[in-house]
Protein backbone atom coordinates (compact mmCIF):
# COMPACT_ATOMS: atom_id res chain seq x y z
CA UNK A 1 0.00 0.00 0.00
CA UNK A 2 1.37 3.08 -0.92
CA UNK A 3 2.23 6.26 1.20
CA UNK A 4 1.48 10.09 0.18
CA UNK A 5 3.47 12.14 2.57
CA UNK A 6 3.27 16.70 2.18
CA UNK A 7 5.27 18.95 3.55
CA UNK A 8 5.97 22.66 2.57
CA UNK A 9 2.95 23.74 4.93
CA UNK A 10 3.60 26.80 7.48
CA UNK A 11 2.58 30.40 8.19
CA UNK A 12 3.29 33.21 5.22
CA UNK A 13 1.33 36.83 5.03
CA UNK A 14 -0.81 37.86 2.64
CA UNK A 15 0.68 38.23 -0.95
CA UNK A 16 3.57 35.70 0.26
CA UNK A 17 4.03 32.33 -1.15
CA UNK A 18 4.63 28.81 -0.47
CA UNK A 19 5.36 25.46 -2.27
CA UNK A 20 3.47 22.15 -1.09
CA UNK A 21 5.33 19.01 -1.76
CA UNK A 22 4.01 15.73 -1.77
CA UNK A 23 6.32 12.66 -1.67
CA UNK A 24 4.30 9.10 -3.18
CA UNK A 25 6.25 5.97 -1.55
CA UNK A 26 5.21 2.16 -1.31
CA UNK A 27 2.17 2.00 -4.01
CA UNK A 28 1.27 2.44 -7.58
CA UNK A 29 0.58 6.03 -8.65
CA UNK A 30 1.86 5.74 -12.50
CA UNK A 31 -0.84 6.37 -14.72
CA UNK A 32 -3.41 7.79 -11.52
CA UNK A 33 -4.27 11.25 -11.44
CA UNK A 34 -3.05 13.16 -8.14
CA UNK A 35 -4.79 16.07 -6.47
CA UNK A 36 -4.49 18.91 -3.94
CA UNK A 37 -7.66 19.29 -1.65
CA UNK A 38 -7.97 21.42 0.95
CA UNK A 39 -10.10 22.20 4.12
CA UNK A 40 -10.33 25.37 5.79
CA UNK A 41 -11.96 25.50 9.62
CA UNK A 42 -15.15 24.62 9.74
CA UNK A 43 -15.81 23.74 6.44
CA UNK A 44 -15.67 20.55 4.05
CA UNK A 45 -12.60 19.67 1.76
CA UNK A 46 -13.13 20.77 -1.67
CA UNK A 47 -10.74 20.23 -4.80
CA UNK A 48 -8.21 23.01 -5.40
CA UNK A 49 -5.76 21.42 -8.44
CA UNK A 50 -5.17 18.14 -10.35
CA UNK A 51 -3.29 16.57 -12.51
CA UNK A 52 -5.09 14.10 -14.76
CA UNK A 53 -3.53 10.33 -15.40
CA UNK A 54 -3.52 12.26 -19.35
CA UNK A 55 -0.92 15.02 -18.02
CA UNK A 56 -3.76 17.47 -17.92
CA UNK A 57 -3.71 20.21 -15.42
CA UNK A 58 -6.75 22.29 -13.59
CA UNK A 59 -7.56 24.65 -11.07
CA UNK A 60 -10.05 25.70 -8.81
CA UNK A 61 -11.42 29.12 -9.46
CA UNK A 62 -10.09 30.17 -6.06
CA UNK A 63 -6.87 28.50 -7.07
CA UNK A 64 -6.80 30.57 -11.31
CA UNK A 65 -3.42 32.40 -11.90
CA UNK A 66 -1.84 32.22 -8.32
CA UNK A 67 -1.40 28.51 -7.91
CA UNK A 68 0.79 26.00 -9.82
CA UNK A 69 0.49 22.09 -10.00
CA UNK A 70 3.51 20.22 -11.59
CA UNK A 71 4.72 16.80 -10.50
CA UNK A 72 8.04 14.90 -10.88
CA UNK A 73 7.75 11.55 -12.21
CA UNK A 74 11.29 10.51 -11.74
CA UNK A 75 11.11 11.12 -8.04
CA UNK A 76 7.36 10.51 -7.24
CA UNK A 77 7.12 14.01 -6.00
CA UNK A 78 3.79 16.29 -6.29
CA UNK A 79 3.63 20.15 -5.95
CA UNK A 80 1.46 22.71 -5.07
CA UNK A 81 3.23 26.44 -5.99
CA UNK A 82 1.15 28.86 -4.20
CA UNK A 83 1.47 32.38 -5.09
CA UNK A 84 -0.09 36.03 -4.08
CA UNK A 85 -1.58 33.60 -1.28
CA UNK A 86 -4.61 34.54 0.74
CA UNK A 87 -6.44 34.56 4.12
CA UNK A 88 -8.56 32.40 2.71
CA UNK A 89 -6.36 29.90 1.55
CA UNK A 90 -5.74 29.15 5.14
CA UNK A 91 -6.89 25.63 5.54
CA UNK A 92 -4.60 21.87 5.95
CA UNK A 93 -3.78 20.73 2.52
CA UNK A 94 -4.58 16.92 1.39
CA UNK A 95 -2.24 15.46 -1.29
CA UNK A 96 -4.69 12.43 -2.65
CA UNK A 97 -4.98 10.54 -5.63
CA UNK A 98 -8.31 10.57 -6.77
CA UNK A 99 -8.08 7.66 -8.86
CA UNK A 100 -6.83 6.17 -12.22
CA UNK A 101 -7.46 7.33 -16.02
CA UNK A 102 -9.24 10.81 -14.95
CA UNK A 103 -8.56 13.95 -16.69
CA UNK A 104 -7.62 16.72 -14.07
CA UNK A 105 -11.03 18.09 -14.34
CA UNK A 106 -12.68 14.85 -13.11
CA UNK A 107 -9.78 14.42 -10.57
CA UNK A 108 -10.49 17.87 -9.45
CA UNK A 109 -14.81 17.67 -9.34
CA UNK A 110 -14.62 13.77 -7.47
CA UNK A 111 -16.72 13.80 -3.75
CA UNK A 112 -13.97 13.57 -1.09
CA UNK A 113 -16.17 11.05 0.49
CA UNK A 114 -15.92 8.83 -2.77
CA UNK A 115 -11.70 8.71 -2.36
CA UNK A 116 -11.18 5.47 -0.15
CA UNK A 117 -8.52 7.07 3.06
CA UNK A 118 -6.02 5.20 2.07
CA UNK A 119 -5.31 7.87 -1.18
CA UNK A 120 -5.17 10.53 1.69
CA UNK A 121 -2.00 12.59 2.92
CA UNK A 122 -1.79 13.37 6.64
CA UNK A 123 -2.31 17.11 5.43
CA UNK A 124 -0.36 20.22 6.27
CA UNK A 125 -1.07 23.29 7.56
CA UNK A 126 -1.09 26.72 5.71
CA UNK A 127 -1.99 29.53 7.50
CA UNK A 128 -2.31 33.04 5.55
CA UNK A 129 -2.58 36.30 7.83
CA UNK A 130 -3.44 39.56 6.44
Amino acid sequence: QGHLVESGGGSAQAGGSLRLSCAASGGTYSGCSMAWYRQAPGTGREGVSAIGSDGSSAYADSAKGRFTISQDNAKHILYLQMNDLKPEDTAVYYCVAPGPRMTAMQALRVMPGAIPFAYWGQGTQVTISS
